[in-house]
């Protein structure tokens, strides 16, 4: 039960705060341990379930594994959490989530029910409201991802869900013959339901409790998994210049992939460099084709920082600044040429890449000399040794196929109490929106029908 509650009413909204280690039902006590439903994770996805089926009168159960609940949610997006993406269109929509079939008809009916309208419509009644930025992500207009937790746990309460931390689930039992879970084991004590979400996560961020329980269970209870790898993940890279480059962002690149020397495929958007290789929005959404590329061969990319330039521009942009500083040491004038907080790393690069002493003055670079650094001013070459893993993942994929759910309900195939959500479908989708919205329509479809 609460240890205490606050609640803090200002003009814009009211904050609700729970103190506890278990949220319970403030005027009711379950002896028997029986619920109509049971949701096994307290994230994003487990959250929207649970107060979806309490708002229809359910007696509701959340067991989660962490002391807190959301611990994934309150990082996401940077600390910012980018909740949805506002393309209105929901053919359009779909497109971004991927699966075995790679078809719409799957999640049509889902999202029918609960879209990216319905979400602002959820958050901004409840005195949360959305602002649209690049790329059309929609985030908090507080900019904060614990608004959108206590949005969440205050949902929970006003339903009446009984919410208990610190209780990690370590048995399911069930009946293949039967095809029902009758229970579930945290923490020593039995609990009972007619329906059962499991909303327990995948295998990003492990350290928020994404341990992949969930698969495990699933998988002994007879559903057929696709294989969890890290779908939304940024980039490990050889070169030691592009290490050197840690925490430096770069908001319109062009990257191309090759693989064997051949050209794959190129994106334009932002990217963040770190000490152990790439990544920002245009590389951790490049992540799953890289990965099918490396089990080709060696894959190599190039950043072009000048996209929207060609080589005889740039060129010529090269040129007037050299005839402006002609008595200048090349590297004194670099930031003149390329991007801000590029100088000593292209300075690196001239001299290990192209063998320019960058202390000459720039009236005795050579013709050839210069350009061959306008070339790599538009082909900073890196080579892709592999993609970072499940603790740097945004998203990883893995899970329980659409094609073996009913997702007009997001019943189980196997065990029609059973109802699976968020993380645990075998869905990729990239960033910007699309893994909380993902979240958000699945759960309140588990939580309308369970």
């Amino acid at each position: 039960m609460c240890s205490f509650f606050v609640f803090a009413d200002t003009k814009d909204k009211t904050v609700f705060m729970c103190y506890t280690k278990n949220m319970e039902k403030p005027t009711t006590t379950n002896k028997t341990n029986h619920y109509d439903v049971v949701v096994i994770g307290g994230g994003a996805s487990g959250m929207m379930a649970a107060g979806t089926a309490g708002a229809r009168g359910k007696n509701v159960l959340l067991l989660e594994k962490n002391k807190n609940m959301g611990e994934k949610l309150k990082i996401s997006g940077g600390g910012r959490c980018n909740i949805t993406n506002d393309e209105s269109n929901l053919r359009l929509f779909l497109k971004n989530y991927v699966h075995e079939n790679n078809t719409d008809q799957f999640l049509f009916s889902a999202f029918s029910q609960f879209n990216k309208d319905n979400t602002f419509e959820f958050f901004t009644s409840r005195g949360l409201p959305l602002v649209v930025e690049a790329r059309k992500r929609a985030f908090p207009q507080t900019q904060s991802a614990l608004d959108v937790y206590h949005t969440l746990e205050k949902y929970l309460f006003n339903n009446g869900v009984t919410v208990k931390t610190s209780s990690p689930v370590s048995k399911i039992i069930f009946e293949k013959t039967t095809h029902a879970v009758t229970g579930v084991v945290a923490g020593g004590v039995t609990y009972t339901a007619d329906s059962f979400i499991f909303a327990t996560g995948g295998l990003s961020h492990p350290y928020t409790g994404s341990t992949g329980d969930g698969f495990n269970w699933l998988e002994n209870m007879g559903h057929k998994l696709a294989k969890p790898t890290p779908s939304i993940v940024p980039l490990a890279v050889r070169e030691g210049y592009i290490h050197a480059l840690a925490g430096v962002s770069l908001s319109f690149m062009k990257v191309t992939f090759f693989v064997d020397k051949k050209k794959s495929f190129s994106k334009i958007g932002k990217i963040l460099f770190t000490h152990f290789g790439v990544s920002g929005p245009l590389i951790l959404n490049s992540a799953r084709k890289v990965h099918d590329l490396l089990t080709e061969g060696e894959v190599t990319a190039t950043i072009d920082m000048y996209p929207d330039t060609d080589l005889g521009a740039l060129d010529n942009t090269v040129i007037k600044a050299f005839d402006a500083n002609k008595n200048k040491m090349l590297k004194n004038i670099m930031a003149n040429i390329v991007p801000d907080g590029m100088a000593d790393a292209v300075n690196a690069m001239a001299t290990s890449l192209l063998d320019i002493d960058v202390d000459t003055k720039v009236h005795s670079i050579s013709k050839e000399q210069r350009k061959a650094l306008v070339a790599l001013i538009k082909a900073v070459p890196m080579t892709i040794t592999g993609l970072m893993g499940f603790d740097r993942a945004v998203v990883a994929d893995g899970g329980v196929p659409l094609a073996d759910m009913d997702t007009k309900t997001m019943r189980s195939s196997l065990y029609p109490n059973v109802f699976i959500i968020g993380d645990l479908l075998h869905i990729n989708r990239p960033s910007g929106g699309f893994s909380l919205q993902l979240c958000w329509t699945t759960g309140y479809v588990a939580g309308m029908n369970a």
